[in-house]
């Protein structure tokens, strides 16, 4: 078990080329992440390359074992790691937010663990018998974001490890410190070489993305770099994982009561102070109960207290850096050019120390307005009213993204209706942005390609293979 200062010595940079790494609710000093290169990461996959055949070689049930044994270490240490995750994020301890990620982390392990992929029987008629096996595919590449430096990490090293992989990750250089706490926990318990680190800016990932040593790559993040993902790694046909941006979208019918929902729709548009890809980004509610759903949603913001992390009062943090900041700046600021109506938030103190923005909301705002159509990732949802549900289905697919969305009714049969006609990977009916370790996660258009989570997700870290006898 490890404490916050024990933890913090053995990943913070003391020799070597450094970041300083600055709280963003208080600006003070964390700590320093080091800043590797192309040389570790050649390093890295020399070590990974040579441990895969022995980890590939366990049963599917030993490799189980060592990754329950594995989500043990993470728990033993578990309020350190919410404690760094905490002041380098930006999240809070309390709330969704540090404490339950580093849970989901260990969580996540035991339940990929526990999965169930037999050998698939496809023919077996007298006259022919084939099966279909899933081997290991040899090295994955890991690129993790800032925004859940851990548990997204997890959820991709995880099923990687349990299908016989070796692993080489690299943490957002924004998170970099977090990423190497787990990693670093993780090494405490797996084979040494098995799952490898690399701390570095986009060098590294362009090294990466083109080497050939990788069998795979799995990328979280925006759509913009993944598109340079796809590019760089084409000559060496790498197979893919892609999560990018979203901009989801929730539509509410006439049906509902605005009081019941307004809880869920708010915290399906502001966990993680708003940083999370499969977030509600964009409100289309019908005229019916717009205003009533207008006043639930301020009210539960009123009460949803936000401020610095280590304070156990609050549940919603700070931006993690002053370039998503001023990303959600710039789109309220459209909004109110716009003519938007704010109804609660918008006013950020431009001179305050760390990155807080307010809870904002507004309504009234014209559904092609930046802040409507951009991915603002951040803690500003615009509310747009519609009257026809044709429209407001238009509205929600008009865009070239397409992650997650919710449809928000007292009639689930007539939900399920509405979100057969939304394309997007995932659609919630009555809630937004849950996700499960035996539920397959991914995006359709812009938005990336391939499945995480569940069965579905081992496979993609796999390589088919059929036995025709």
């Amino acid at each position: 078990m490890k404490t916050y200062r024990t933890l913090l010595e053995h990943v913070t940079s003391t020799t070597g080329p450094a970041r300083t790494v600055l709280d963003p609710a208080t600006g003070g000093l964390i700590g320093s992440a080091p800043q590797q290169g192309v040389a570790e990461l050649e390093a890295a996959i020399e070590r990974a390359v040579a441990a895969q055949p022995a980890w590939a070689a366990l049963s599917h049930e030993e490799r189980g074992v060592v990754l329950c044994r594995v989500a043990d270490a993470i728990d033993a240490s578990s309020e350190a790691l919410a404690e760094l995750l905490s002041r380098e994020q930006g999240k809070p301890l309390n709330g969704p937010n540090a404490r339950v990620e580093v849970g989901a982390c260990s969580a996540w392990l035991r339940a990929t663990a526990a999965m169930s992929l037999p050998v698939e029987v496809v023919i077996d008629d007298g006259e022919s018998y084939a099966e279909l096996h899933y081997r290991p595919i040899g090295l994955i590449g890991v690129i993790s974001p800032w925004n859940f430096p851990m548990m997204i990490a997890i959820g991709q090293i995880a099923p990687a490890l349990r299908m016989g992989n070796a692993v080489v990750a690299k943490p957002s250089e924004y998170t970099t410190l977090s990423g190497l706490a787990l990693v670093s926990v993780m090494n405490e318990v797996l084979p040494a070489g098995v799952l490898g680190v690399v701390a570095g800016a986009g060098d590294v990932g362009a090294a990466l993305s083109t080497h050939p040593a990788f069998g795979k790559i799995m990328f979280t993040g925006s759509t913009g770099t993944g598109r340079r993902i796809i590019e760089a790694s084409a000559g060496n046909i790498t197979r893919l994982t892609l999560e990018l941006g979203g901009n989801d979208a929730g539509i509410v019918l006439p049906d509902v009561d605005p009081q019941a929902i307004a809880h869920d729709l708010f915290w399906g548009a502001f966990i993680n102070t708003g940083q999370t890809c499969a977030a509600l980004k964009r409100l289309y509610v019908h005229a019916d109960v717009y205003d009533a759903v207008c006043d639930a949603l301020v009210a539960v913001a009123a009460a949803t207290p936000m401020g610095i992390g280590l304070d156990e009062a609050n549940v919603l943090g700070p931006l993690q850096n002053r370039m998503q900041w001023n990303v959600v700046d710039r789109l309220v600021e459209a909004a109110k050019v716009g003519g938007g109506r704010v109804l609660v938030g918008g006013d950020p103190d431009r001179g305050a120390v760390g990155n807080f923005y307010p809870t904002t909301l507004v309504a009234d705002i014209d559904p092609q307005n930046p802040l409507v159509i951009e991915e603002q990732f951040g803690p500003a949802l615009p509310i747009v009213r519609y009257t026809d549900l044709d429209e407001a289905i238009a509205l929600a697919n008009g865009l070239d993204v397409g992650l997650g969305a919710s449809v928000w009714s007292a009639d689930t049969s007539a939900a399920r209706s509405v979100a057969a006609r939304i394309q997007a990977g995932t659609v919630w009916i009555n809630s937004h942005g849950g996700v499960h370790p035996m539920i397959p996660f991914g995006g359709v258009k812009g938005s990336g390609y391939g499945l995480a989570c569940g069965v579905a997700g081992l496979k993609s870290v796999a390589l088919p293979q059929v036995i025709n006898s």
